[in-house]
């Protein structure tokens, strides 16, 4: 299954205090709506549903704080 901006939205509202409005500008880290398990789960979604590997230099703000970067990041990744 590809990664798609809904998909991952579903899955973070699993394992976070993101709320039902979340789109693909909402700021995951920088608003403290993710907390550090979180980060986790969401690595390990995307590395499964990308088929990527993700290295923990990558793990940054521009990368990772919103639905749409992490979108982007995974894209380029697989590319």
């Amino acid at each position: 299954m590809a990664l798609t901006e809904a998909l991952l939205i579903q899955n973070i509202r699993g394992f976070s205090d993101i709320g039902v409005e979340a789109h693909g500008e909402t700021p995951l880290f920088s608003s403290g709506a993710l907390d550090s398990v979180a980060m986790l789960n969401l690595l390990a979604f995307v590395e499964e549903q990308a088929g990527i590997e993700i290295r923990a230099d990558e793990v940054t703000l521009e990368n990772f704080d919103t639905p749409a970067r992490i979108i982007r990041f995974a894209q380029e990744r697989a590319g």
